[in-house]
């Protein structure tokens, strides 16, 4: 599991917003994300609809809890007898992939209270420990300031990415925070790797473009690639409860996130490609196996391909075209879905769509007979899917399917029922 901080001790920077949109961007690219909530005002909890009066277990009570063995905290109560408090009771599910351990007020006690105590740094990484075979990401968003509770995040984070607002106060709020981070890492025996975040960019005003550039001549190796531009959308999905991968999946707020996601997947290796996925391909690798052995070769001794020229009519342009069609494309059929893809003088074809969560590598289309042609058999159950064929690593549409779809990157998914 790789545990990320969200940390700037400068205020309205975007740290919330960054936490709770990258975790759920991950999430969408198929990783398993926790998000965890060191803020006292509980803003993430507020972004994601989880209404505070029905949070029985917060973070706050978790790392508070006293006595613990094995990972496990004890809840003090007043009979002196404790009550044994998991991570996972505080834990909300927002989707599939995505859960959140939520704050409340009570946190702010918390950071009180343990001024004086010896593991007053040490408890958040030792609670995330337990569930580090659960989760692919951890993502930690801490208040606006440098205390016991900022400080339990970095201590348990390998990475810490510093959202900057392109404002005019934004710089001299970094080399603060970036001091801290120093200080941080001089005593520690793990490597900390700093991440500079540019948020809230708006391109048309000289300031932003000015500071933007700034930031990558000052500090360039520790900036993201990826910016996230100023997008009202991102505000209205938090005031209605919701990630822009639900709010507007269409906007250039998820687009950035997105990209950030796919950014830091990327800086993780092949090792972040998550174990279930893994597990579910070759399950689904194995059964289209099954169901190939069974179905009958679209090209074969009698099929078309394999004539010689003299013993075939000359065909029309219309004819030759209409054949292909009835060739290739996407059809359901008693076996499965059958995609037939038209790829001269390709090396690998792949296909990416919902079915796979959109990993290419899940699913390589075999060649079908000549070296044009390239099938997949896919065991679907009803519904709606979206996909794209990637051609020695060019993403495309089916061009033999004209039931399509614009995706947010204003390309076409092509797309398939299944009734």
């Amino acid at each position: 599991m790789r545990t990320i901080a969200i940390a700037n001790q400068k205020g309205g920077c975007g740290k919330t917003t960054v936490s709770i949109n990258l975790a759920a961007c991950l999430a969408r690219e198929g990783r398993r994300v926790l998000l965890v909530d060191m803020d006292p005002q509980g803003h993430c909890a507020l972004g994601l609809a989880v209404p505070e009066d029905q949070i029985e277990v917060s973070i706050a009570d978790v790392l508070a809890a006293r006595g613990g063995c094995n990972g496990h905290a004890v809840k003090p109560n007043g009979s002196g007898n404790g009550e044994r408090l998991d991570l996972v009771r505080s834990i909300w599910q927002i989707t599939a992939n995505f859960d959140l351990s939520p704050s409340t007020t009570s946190l702010a006690r918390f950071e009180i209270d343990m001024v004086s105590k010896p593991d007053a740094e040490d408890r958040l990484a030792e609670v995330l420990s337990t569930v580090s075979e659960k989760y692919d990401f951890a993502l930690v968003d801490c208040p606006p300031h440098i205390g016991i509770l900022t400080l339990n995040a970095l201590a348990a984070a390998s990475e810490v990415i510093i959202p900057v607002d392109t404002g005019y106060f934004s710089l001299q709020g970094l080399s603060k925070q970036l001091d801290t981070i120093e200080a941080l890492r001089a005593r520690r025996d793990q490597p900390l790797e700093i991440r500079i975040l540019a948020n809230l960019y708006d391109v048309r005003t000289k300031l932003g473009r000015e500071i933007l550039n700034e930031l990558k001549r000052k500090f360039g190796p520790m900036m993201c690639s990826t910016f996230i531009n100023f997008n009202t959308k991102l505000r209205e999905g938090a005031s209605f409860g919701q990630p822009i991968t639900e709010y507007d999946p269409g906007s250039m707020g998820f687009r950035d996130f997105v990209r950030l996601a796919r950014e830091l997947i990327a800086t993780g290796g092949p090792d972040m490609v998550p174990t279930t996925l893994i597990r579910q391909a070759d399950r689904l690798a194995e059964r289209a196996e099954k169901l190939l052995a069974t179905s009958r070769p679209l090209f074969g001794p009698d099929g078309v391909e394999n004539r010689e020229p003299g013993q075939i009519p000359a065909a029309s342009h219309d004819e030759i075209e209409e054949r292909i069609a009835a060739i290739y494309g996407v059809k359901p059929t008693a076996e499965g879905v059958l995609f037939v893809a038209h790829a001269p003088g390709a090396r690998t074809v792949q296909l990416a769509g919902d079915f796979n969560n959109w990993m290419p590598e899940a699913t390589v289309m075999q060649p079908n007979g000549c070296e044009s042609s390239f099938r997949a058999l896919l065991p679907l159950g009803p519904g709606r899917y979206r996909y794209r064929y990637v051609v020695d690593g060019r993403w495309q549409n089916d061009p033999h399917n004209s039931y399509v779809e614009t995706n947010p990157y204003g390309e076409l998914n092509s797309v398939v029922e299944v009734g």
